[in-house]
């Protein structure tokens, strides 16, 4: 699983097959998820203040294919935007409706099921209800030994957590009993010291990028 669908299986709701209530602007959170995931494989980074180019911008260490079509994509467009600030390489990633590809690919593993029909026989609508859910009963039951028990992530468990906090989502993908201190916690986990230093610098750009980009789409939506 992508560190994107890991996102996606938490931002939708198993029954329903929609996002839950709270959760929005999925596809650029989705991007950010990408560009993290290639960040943390050594694909991408962040420049600092020592680079030819100057702090905060988009550069590739490593083009060299992945092996999974959706992050190989994602690289070939960060390609065209070698350079550009985080937050563009987000609005980039977010421009291929990622969300759309990501959840046709978990039905066609059996992780969802499609389900179209349409509102008013007029209005297509897709829905998207779980039909295997030992991945995100695994995802779940870590995140609970991370935000509600007080244990120490992986890279990849804090990525997941990052991203939730970066798109306020925290409360809304993951309910708990004490909501306030699980959003601490998280808060707690994004800002920790995870990964080396080198990939700490970059993932703090990435989630600033995505937190940026999906504030900018509430704005153009709402206005």
């Amino acid at each position: 699983m992508l560190i994107a669908e890991d996102l996606l299986l938490l931002a939708f709701d198993d029954t329903e097959g929609t996002p839950v209530s709270g959760v929005e602007n999925l596809d650029h959170a989705v991007a950010g998820a990408l560009l993290l995931e290639l960040t943390l494989l050594g694909k991408v980074d962040v420049t600092g203040e020592a680079d030819e180019a100057g702090a905060g911008r988009i550069v590739l260490r490593d083009t060299g294919p992945v092996g999974d079509a959706e992050l190989d994509g994602a690289l070939a467009a960060l390609a065209e935007k070698v350079g550009a600030k985080p937050k563009d390489a987000v609005a980039r990633l977010a421009k291929d409706s990622p969300v759309d590809r990501l959840l046709s690919g978990l039905a066609d593993r059996g992780v969802l099921r499609r389900e179209s029909r349409k509102v008013l026989k007029l209005f297509p609508v897709t829905r998207w209800p779980a039909v295997d859910g030992r991945h995100e009963q695994r995802l779940r039951a870590e995140l609970h030994h991370v935000l509600v028990e007080g244990g120490e992530p992986d890279d990849r468990t804090a990525a997941v957590i990052a991203l939730l906090v970066a798109t306020k989502s925290v409360g809304h993908a993951f309910p708990t009993d004490d909501a306030e201190a699980t959003r601490k916690r998280a808060e707690q986990v994004a800002e920790g010291n995870w990964g080396s230093d080198a990939v700490r610098k970059a993932i703090d750009e990435v989630t600033a990028a995505v937190m940026v980009a999906v504030m900018a789409a509430v704005v153009v939506t709402t206005s």
